[in-house]
């Protein structure tokens, strides 16, 4: 499979799977490819930030490409991010093989100007090569590089192999509106728009002409949820499906403590044996876990999700 611009639905980003010791859990690993396909998803992303791709080293990093690859019949997109473009160029080529349908790029937070920006995803495709579909992940907010509208339709421009943008800009509604709209004058090429945030804007971002969502929210069959009802012009239930999620959405976007609230809430739906991250790791205090039990236990009285947990 091979990603392209049609491109819809939601794309799950993975996390890693520990064991309290600190090895990668492929028994945890093979059954989140299990839920993720029973929630509907349409692709899923590894090696992003949400799967501590940086603690990993590069034999776990590719046989976990290959186990998803393997288990899940749906387009696998693998972050290659890395401080210079020949180790960019091994783990690319490495995981194409392997059967990925395509890669993530994020910019270095040292890029200022807007001719840095595009210079610097005009080498980035020199060096994967340009057979290769790319997704660019614009994360203003954790990267430090800020990308106008006309900066992406750029990079999309120079680059055919650009397929999908990963938006995570925030404030963000307006990009997505003036990107849609210069697709519809002709003055850009159709490319997939998935955002992230943890689906905190999904509503109103799949109103404003995103594809769908590309992130790690341990409820996905909810961002599914949200994009099918969305497409039907069921706008009342689709945002009564969001709002059940938002007190938790809300939790778990607070920096620093976001990936143990995810693996916290996998390991309570049964698909984590371990909510373990590998060191340098953040953890939960007591208080706060009882605090995303109590918001689970509400969850349940409006959206049950606990007869839901044999993967």
């Amino acid at each position: 499979m091979t990603l392209s611009a049609q491109a819809r639905g939601v794309y799950a980003i993975a996390p890693t799977p520990f064991t309290p010791a600190g090895e990668v859990d492929h028994e945890s690993l093979a059954r989140l490819c299990r839920f993720y396909q029973r929630a509907g998803v349409t692709g899923v992303t590894v090696l992003g930030q949400l799967g501590e791709a940086p603690k990993l080293d590069a034999a776990e990093s590719l046989a976990i490409v290959r186990a998803v690859v393997r288990d899940l019949p749906v387009p696998v997109v693998v972050g290659v991010t890395a401080p210079g473009f020949a180790a960019m160029r091994a783990l690319t080529h490495e995981v194409m093989a392997a059967g990925a349908a395509g890669v993530m790029i994020a910019p270095p937070n040292t890029l200022r100007t807007d001719d840095q920006i595009v210079g610097y995803y005009r080498q980035a495709v020199e060096a994967i090569g340009a057979d290769v579909p790319f997704v660019i992940q614009d994360y203003p907010l954790t990267f430090s590089v800020v990308m106008t509208p006309a900066v992406i339709r750029r990079i999309v421009t120079e680059n055919p192999s650009c397929v999908m943008l990963k938006h995570e800009d925030w404030p963000g509604l307006e990009k997505i509106s003036a990107l849609r709209a210069w697709e519809r004058e002709g003055a850009m090429r159709r490319i997939s728009i998935l955002c992230g945030n943890g689906g905190l804007f999904l509503d109103f971002e799949t109103e404003r002409g995103a594809d769908g969502a590309m992130t790690g929210y341990c409820f996905p069959e909810m961002l599914v949820g949200v994009g099918r009802l969305t497409d039907q012009g069921r706008r009342d239930e689709a945002h009564d499906l969001f709002d059940a999620h938002l007190p938790l959405l809300r939790y778990e976007q607070q920096p620093g403590v976001g990936l143990a609230v995810r693996k916290h809430v996998l390991m309570r739906r049964g698909v984590l044996a371990s909510d373990a991250q590998r060191r340098p790791a953040s953890a939960l205090s007591p208080t706060a876990r009882a605090e995303v039990d109590y918001l689970l236990d509400r969850l349940e009285h409006r959206q049950p999700w606990k007869t839901s947990t044999a993967w």
